[in-house]
């Protein structure tokens, strides 16, 4: 029979219960790491809405959540809220509204925005619940999109610098869809897309 002191003892049992934290600790960590990293850089990357060229739709400062999953597996729709890189300038992301899709012609008149495409020869003209009753719809324009372009606009037309200024947008800028606003918490949402 060993006397070991109990002071001795104390001591391992302590540096064993700090090993044992430590090694914890160290798992818990590994494992969130395995989790958040992909959804962060593959899935869902947040967005801080700035200015107010989506008003009132988004307001400066709401956090978003943007879904790129669903644009690796298809591309972006007509009446999405899409995040993409501004064209001018590729360290710039945007949020605007997918108005004109690859291969329409999208003209602006009269305060209307009007789609020429393969199925409506004669056009049709958006309906936008989403605008404003203040909101105008400025410009006389037609564009052509290519295979690959998108026509993007600001639900804040007034005030929006859109495809109305610079062009259309390339379908490699596009990164994502705002798909949840989780904050402010009294504006927190799922962001759907507009059926015309």
């Amino acid at each position: 029979m060993t006397n070991e002191n109990p002071q001795l003892r104390g001591s391992r049992n302590l540096r064993e219960e700090i090993l044992s934290f430590i090694w914890e600790t160290v798992k818990i960590v590994a494992i969130s790491l395995v989790i958040i990293i992909p959804i962060r850089y593959y899935l869902v990357q947040p967005f801080f809405v700035k200015g107010a060229s989506m008003e009132p739709s988004f307001l400066d400062g709401d956090y978003l959540f943007v879904d790129e999953l669903s644009y690796e597996l298809g591309d972006p729709q007509r009446g999405d809220v899409a995040v993409f890189r501004y064209p001018l300038d590729k360290t710039q992301f945007f949020i605007k509204r997918v108005i004109g899709m690859p291969g329409e012609t999208v003209e602006i008149k009269n305060n209307k925005v009007i789609i020429y495409s393969n199925a409506n020869p004669n056009g049709f003209t958006l309906n936008e619940p989403y605008l404003g009753p203040e909101q105008q719809t400025l410009g006389d324009m037609r564009t052509k999109l290519d295979d690959n372009e998108y026509f993007v606009m600001g639900d804040n037309r007034l005030f929006s610098y859109d495809s109305r200024r610079w062009g259309p947008v390339n379908r490699t800028l596009i990164t994502g869809r705002a798909a949840l606003r989780p904050w402010p918490f009294t504006r927190a949402s799922t962001i759907s897309r507009i059926h015309y």
